[in-house]
């Protein structure tokens, strides 16, 4: 049990740092303040507290102490390509895909640059909104071609359109080019979005490639400023 206790004291303040009882942006209590609270060496504490810095709980700063950080976002990977469905479904939160829009469209003359195609292909446009803990927060505009995904009903929509192209569709999603963009709100984002006092979003554009390297899907997700932030995992090479 001793050598779990620093794992006891992670989840305990974890959970409350995830739960608002320990404010983001407040100190923690020192680490010998800490060991007294928990009746433990300042080792052990130590432990628990490299492990919050490690998964994003707390920063630790030289001389100051251990700031809490604020964990209520989501991580979006910038190099990873992972459905909504997944990310919402790891973080334990109460989330809901709400279906607006259903439609085939011949696509305009952007829409054809961005899926490289010509104007005479029919694409699908799915336009959601993402509900988390009772807020609308993401609009996710999903304009997918019809050459590669003959149907599309609103169950499939709600669920998880990877799942569906990959389970159902036998399609290999390979890799995607990304781009990342701060923007005005546009009315569209005001009319789909709980918009609070914000006044601009965080826009992803993905576009989405198959194995054999065929381009199948451009996305357009936009995001509410508070809720979200983007992670990756970079190594510096030594030469």
């Amino acid at each position: 049990m001793r050598e779990n206790k620093y794992m006891l004291i992670y989840n305990e303040l974890a959970d409350k740092i995830q739960k608002g009882k320990i404010e983001s942006n407040s100190m923690l209590p020192s680490e010998h303040i800490l060991a007294e609270q928990f009746s433990t060496s300042r080792e052990t504490i130590r432990k628990a507290l490299n492990l919050l810095s490690q998964n994003g709980y707390i920063q630790k700063i030289k001389g100051k102490g251990s700031v809490v950080l604020d964990v209520k976002k989501f991580d979006f990977p910038v190099s990873g390509l992972v459905s909504f469905r997944e990310i919402a479904e790891s973080s334990g939160k109460a989330w809901r895909t709400n279906v607006h829009e259903l439609v085939l469209v011949k696509p305009d003359e952007t829409l054809c640059q961005h899926l490289k195609i010509s104007g005479k292909e029919e694409v699908w446009q799915v336009i959601r909104s993402r509900e988390v803990d009772q807020e609308n927060i993401i609009l996710d505009k999903d304009y997918i071609r019809r050459k590669f995904v003959p149907t599309i009903t609103k169950d499939i929509c709600e669920v998880s359109l990877y799942r569906y192209f990959e389970k159902k569709l036998g399609l290999v999603i390979s890799f995607a080019k990304k781009e990342i963009t701060v923007e005005e709100a546009t009315e569209e984002d005001y009319k789909y979005l709980d918009m609070k006092e914000y006044n601009h979003v965080v826009v992803v554009r993905n576009q989405v490639y198959l194995d054999d390297t065929s381009l199948l899907q451009y996305t357009e997700s936009r995001h509410r400023l508070d809720k979200f932030r983007f992670v990756d995992f970079a190594r510096r090479e030594h030469r």
